[in-house]
């Protein structure tokens, strides 16, 4: 039997609900603690709660320790995979920053819940025991960190929240599951073509991020470039365009040696350099904005926040937003 480290974060799958109020909240103990005997005849389980925390307070440092937690304990312990448990607002970013850091071939998936462990229907044990199942599967492996939901297993790289309250939340536009948990078994029908870690020891970059609208003017990038900004990640309209009036305050920002990640506002497709007219895509490559191979625009920026890590060199940025 196969031993697997549950390490829990918070979220709502360690939260209640008040039946009086309605309102969800942490609890002092962690609910699901009397349920982890219903996992032992999947496999040896081992759990420790790493923070208690909302997703919502969750940070890039604490993404960083808990990667560090799970390269600490897979070298301590004989270990066959891990699950996380994570509240759900943030749980891509905290996946995605797994995904780029964690440097290992056993499975790492992460989960969590819509419905707080005493409502009708709560969905967190249910979760909880198929990423328990996902982490067991010997297919799981080399796979990246997985994210783990609703009998889908999505990668950390493409899996998005789409619907603030169903459970059917988690879903990767334009690619879908690379897998899926039935009562017989695991199965994966796609698999990744290429995976790399960065290992890192701090993140401490201000990266900022900005969704363009229509009509907006340039003294949001002004005022911006006044934070000790180490980067920005601009989230622009359709294949990667902005209004005329932010050209001038982005060239001020790209003049001072500050990386711009230009990603889409859609949720599907690419941003390329096709329109050539004032604040089209093609004259931010000109201009040398840095095109995102499909990335959301919060995934862009946990990728700037390791990259700057490694590196502040132009060149060297692109080729690793280009993959």
């Amino acid at each position: 039997m196969k031993k697997i480290l549950i390490i829990h974060t918070g979220g709502t799958i360690s939260m209640k609900e008040n039946k009086e109020t309605g309102e969800v909240a942490p609890e002092k103990e962690h609910p699901l603690y009397d349920l982890l005997p219903s996992l032992a005849s999947l496999a040896k389980i081992e759990d420790e709660v790493l923070f208690h925390l909302p997703s919502p307070h969750i940070t890039p440092a604490h993404m960083l320790s808990l990667g560090q937690r799970i390269h600490e304990q897979l070298s301590k312990k004989d270990i066959d995979g891990i699950v996380i448990t994570h509240g759900t607002d943030t749980l891509e970013e905290t996946a995605y920053f797994l995904d780029l850091y964690v440097q290992t071939r056993k499975p790492v998936v992460v989960t969590g819940a819509m419905r707080s462990i005493n409502e009708i229907g709560s969905d967190g044990l249910y979760n909880l025991m198929t990423s328990v199942r996902v982490a067991c599967s010997d297919e799981a492996q080399d796979k990246g960190v997985l994210v783990v939901m609703n009998d889908e297993i999505h990668t950390a790289k493409n899996v998005t929240k789409t619907s603030t309250s169903n459970v059917a939340t988690f879903q990767s536009p334009q690619y879908g599951p690379i897998g899926i948990a039935t009562k017989r078994g695991i199965y994966f029908h796609h698999t990744l073509t290429k995976h790399k870690s960065y290992p890192i020891q701090v993140v401490s970059s201000n990266v900022a991020l900005l969704k363009v609208y229509a009509g907006m003017d340039g003294s949001i990038l002004e005022a911006i470039q006044q934070t000790q900004l180490d980067g920005l990640v601009l989230e622009g309209l359709g294949q990667g365009n902005i209004p005329p009036s932010l050209v001038a305050p982005l060239q001020s920002i790209l003049d001072n040696n500050i990386p711009v990640v230009l990603v889409s506002r859609c949720y599907q497709g690419i941003v390329q350099d096709v329109y050539s007219y004032e604040g089209g895509g093609k004259q931010l490559k000109e201009m040398g904005v840095i095109f995102s191979n499909g990335l959301t625009g919060p995934k862009a920026r946990i990728k700037l926040l390791v990259a700057l890590e490694l590196t502040k060199n132009k060149h060297d940025l692109i080729a690793m937003f280009a993959s």
